[in-house]
């Protein structure tokens, strides 16, 4: 693949879920794969550069609402 613009890269890093818990990777890693399948299928520019930031701040408050719940397990 080409090399993405460095405002792409920089918010697909972001994206990563290793670091978490099971249960939040769970919910952090559907929104990990959507914001690469739109980066694999878009190309870069302010547009995507904003939709990727939005889709992290959506993921940041998915992972947050589920810091209040208990891991099944």
């Amino acid at each position: 693949m080409a090399e993405r613009h460095p405002a792409t890269e920089h918010l697909l890093r972001y994206f990563a879920s290793d670091h978490l818990p099971p249960h939040l990777q769970a919910v952090s890693k559907p929104c990990a794969t959507l914001a690469q399948e739109l980066a694999d299928a878009l190309p870069d520019g302010p547009e995507l550069t904003a939709g990727l930031r939005k889709l992290l701040e959506a993921k940041d408050c998915f992972v947050r609402a589920a810091l209040d719940t208990t891991p099944e397990d």
